[in-house]
């Protein structure tokens, strides 16, 4: 217990602003009631710091081994995939390949259950389209897709690009797809019609009128911009009709949404396709797809006729069970 003397002495210095005593008395007063240091002996405390520097060391080299094993056994699982991908890939494109001919695509998907009436996929964009080659594969890519489409009888396709760059040329990309059609069925070619939401469609020229057409292919051109943003403009919509009174909200219901999208974008597809490695819809319309049935191949890179088959088998043995 510390002496009163001392105690009065430093409660006068407080009172007086420490102006009584020096930081060095204070300090002196002070000093026998602190507890004594406990000491170490220098050897002592270098075997301390030894060994904790040692244990230091062996724990980071095992943290850097277990994460150097972890990396291994997970690269080689990912190449064993990707090795296992490819040659399913390579097997699928042997057995089934369509050689641009329409009998043989009737031919693979005639025994198949059903067949989607709407199909959509969704190809990318590399590079922002620089130098034109870009756009070119892609629109070669939407050339063949539409051409296996409508061999294999599906009458509607919708091609989402998330850019929009596709929309930007609807005549080009017409004429490349005709010119396909053209290729795989010759002078009778199927008639084709290709429009983006909110923009004229465009509509194949005559054939002979010896050559009648036997099908007809519908192409919806779609990007980002169809997508949310299509959701919030009829949001906005519905809302400044029912301020005005020219529509009161209980006549605003799931129903009126779906086909106010259905008409102003496009309707639901049945089966979408996506040609990348991992499932990224980039942006697609999110209401056209609340029952669609998605299909990707894992570690596939590029658009493929066996992808193409691969998701219309897969489709067939779908159960659509609509929530139930």
């Amino acid at each position: 217990m510390p002496f009163r003397d001392d105690v009065e002495l430093l409660r006068r210095d407080e009172k007086l602003g420490h102006k009584l005593l020096t930081p060095e008395q204070r300090k002196n007063i002070l000093k026998p009631y602190l507890p004594t240091p406990k000491s170490r002996s220098p050897a002592r405390e270098k075997i301390s710091k030894s060994r904790f520097g040692i244990r230091l060391f062996l724990r980071k080299q095992l943290y850097l081994l277990c994460y150097l094993l972890v990396h291994a056994l997970f690269s080689l699982y990912i190449r064993i995939r990707q090795a296992y991908h490819a040659v399913v890939d390579r097997i699928y494109s042997i057995l089934y390949y369509h050689h641009r001919t329409p009998e043989l695509i009737e031919r693979d998907v005639k025994g198949l259950r059903k067949l989607p009436k709407h199909l959509s996929v969704v190809l990318e964009l590399y590079d922002n389209g620089r130098g034109g080659a870009e756009l070119e594969r892609l629109v070669n890519e939407a050339a063949d897709i539409s051409a296996w489409c409508v061999s294999a009888g599906i009458p509607q396709l919708s091609i989402y690009e998330k850019t929009g760059i596709l929309k930007a040329y609807i005549p080009e990309t017409h004429r490349a797809i005709t010119q396909k059609l053209a290729a795989y069925f010759g002078p009778s070619y199927p008639s084709l019609t290709m429009h983006a939401p909110h923009t004229p469609s465009v509509e194949s020229g005559t054939t002979p009128a010896s050559s009648p057409r036997r099908k007809h292919l519908s192409v919806m051109l779609l990007s980002a911009e169809d997508g949310r943003d299509s959701i919030v403009d009829l949001t906005k919509t519905l809302a400044e009709m029912a301020q005005r009174s020219k529509i009161t909200p209980a006549d605003i219901s799931i129903d009126l949404v779906d086909a106010e999208l259905s008409e102003s974008v496009m309707g639901e597809p049945d089966l979408l396709i996506l040609f990348g490695p991992h499932v990224e819809l980039s942006g697609y319309p999110p209401w056209q797809i609340r029952l669609t049935e998605i299909f990707h191949v894992t570690d596939n890179q590029g658009v493929g006729y066996q992808v193409f088959y691969r998701a219309l088998c897969n489709f067939a043995k779908a159960q659509m069970r609509l929530g139930r």
